[in-house]
C-alpha cells in the first residue's frame, strides 16, 4: 500500500471522529461511509457505559476529538516525515491492547498500520466495542487495509514482534512469554505535577484536567503533587472545585467513600474538600478520588528525584519550572510523536 493512501484513510477517520465530539451530533455530508456508520456509532456511544461505566459519554466525546484533532494531513504528516518509508516489511506484530481508557490503545494500532505491517490485536475487555468499529471503518475507507489487521481472543501466535501494554505484574507475564521476540513492554506509570506557589487559579483548574479526565484512570493522569515547604492548599482546593460534579457520578462516588473510608481507618492524615482526597505519600499510585502530595525544600531535590524515578513516570507538569514539562492542562491530548514511556512505536517497528 501506498504511505498516503493509508494517511487518506486515517484523516478520514478524523473526520469522522469529529462528527461526535459535541452533542447533539452532526452528520457532515463530506464524510466517506456516513450512511453505513454514523447512526450506529450514536448506539454504541449510547452503549458503551454498559460494557464499562468509566466510558461516559463526556469521556468518549473528549477522546474523539483528540483524535480528531491528532488525525489531520498537518499532523501526519509532521510525525511521519521523521522517518524513512522505503518498502513495507508486512511483518506481523502483535498488540496487547490497555483498556483503562477510551482508545488507549489506538496509536499502536496506527503506528503499526502505518509502518506497513500486519496488526495482530488483543484487546482488553475494558475496550472490545470501539475500537473494531473504528477498524471497519477504515477498511471501508481503503480496502486493502481489511488484510493488515486480525482480532484475536486467543493467546498471540505467529508474530514477529510484540507491543504490549500492563501492569507491573503482567509484564512480568509479558516478559516470560514474549522475550524472546523484538518486543515493547510497557508498565504501571504515573504522571506528577511540580508546584511553586506561584500557579494562578486559571493554571490550577488546567491542572484539575490533568488529574480528573479520565476520572483519573490513565497513566497520564497526574496522581502526585511536588509542593514546596508549608504550600497552602486552599487556592488548589478553589480550584478544584471546578469538578465537583464528579461526585454525581456513582462508580467515582463509590470509589471516594471507599478510598477515603480506607485512608481514615489508618489513620492517614487527610485534606479533603467532599470529592477528593489529598494525602501526603511518597508513591506515586493514588487511588481514584485521591491525589499523592510530597513537600520539598529545594526544587534542585525534586528534579533529582524525578530523574531518580523516570521509569515509573510517564508526564511532569508545571509553569516551566521543570526542563521539558508539560504545561497544565495538557497530559490528555498527546501529538502523535508524543510516545508512550519516551520509546519511539515507529522507529522500532521500521528496525524489523
Amino acid at each position: 500500500m501506498i504511505l498516503e493512501d493509508k494517511k487518506k484513510a486515517f484523516i478520514q477517520l478524523g473526520h469522522f471522529l469529529k462528527q461526535f465530539t459535541t452533542t447533539p451530533y452532526q452528520q457532515n455530508p463530506e464524510v466517506l461511509c456516513n450512511e453505513l456508520f454514523f447512526e450506529p456509532f450514536i448506539g454504541l456511544i449510547n452503549q458503551l457505559h454498559h460494557s464499562n461505566s468509566w466510558f461516559k459519554r463526556e469521556q468518549l466525546e473528549f477522546a474523539f476529538k483528540s483524535w480528531s484533532d491528532a488525525l489531520t494531513n498537518d499532523h501526519l504528516t509532521k510525525w511521519l516525515a521523521a522517518y524513512d518509508f522505503q518498502e513495507e516489511p508486512l511483518k506481523t506484530i502483535g498488540l496487547v491492547l490497555a483498556g483503562n481508557i477510551p482508545m488507549v490503545g489506538f496509536h499502536d494500532i496506527l503506528s503499526v498500520l502505518i509502518s506497513g505491517n500486519k496488526a495482530l490485536i488483543k484487546l482488553s475487555s475494558n475496550d472490545e466495542l470501539l475500537i473494531p468499529v473504528l477498524l471497519k471503518y477504515l477498511e471501508t475507507v481503503e480496502p486493502e487495509l481489511k488484510n493488515r489487521y486480525e482480532i484475536t481472543k486467543d493467546k498471540l501466535q505467529n508474530f514477529d514482534a510484540v507491543i504490549a501494554t500492563g501492569s507491573n505484574n503482567t509484564a512480568r507475564y509479558f516478559e516470560y512469554y514474549f522475550g524472546k521476540h523484538p518486543h515493547i513492554i510497557r508498565k504501571n506509570r504515573n504522571s506528577v505535577a511540580v508546584l511553586n506557589g506561584n500557579e494562578s487559579k486559571e493554571d490550577l483548574v488546567a491542572l484539575g484536567e490533568d488529574i480528573f479526565r479520565y476520572y483519573g484512570l490513565g497513566c497520564r493522569n497526574v496522581s502526585k503533587l511536588f509542593v514546596p515547604k508549608n504550600y497552602n492548599f486552599d487556592l488548589f482546593f478553589e480550584a478544584m472545585f471546578a469538578f465537583k460534579d464528579l461526585i454525581d457520578d456513582d462508580k467515582y462516588a463509590n470509589n471516594y467513600d471507599y478510598n477515603k473510608a480506607v485512608f481514615l481507618m489508618s489513620n492517614f492524615n487527610l485534606l479533603d474538600n467532599g470529592f477528593m482526597t489529598i494525602k501526603e505519600d511518597t508513591g506515586y499510585t493514588s487511588p481514584i478520588s485521591s491525589v499523592f502530595y510530597e513537600f520539598y525544600d529545594d526544587i534542585n531535590e525534586v528534579k533529582k528525584r524525578l530523574n531518580t524515578d523516570k521509569e515509573k513516570i510517564q508526564c511532569v507538569v508545571s509553569n516551566q519550572i521543570i526542563e521539558n514539562s508539560l504545561p497544565f492542562g495538557t497530559t490528555q491530548t498527546p501529538q502523535l510523536w508524543d510516545y508512550a514511556d519516551n520509546v519511539d512505536t515507529m522507529k522500532f517497528l521500521l528496525s524489523l
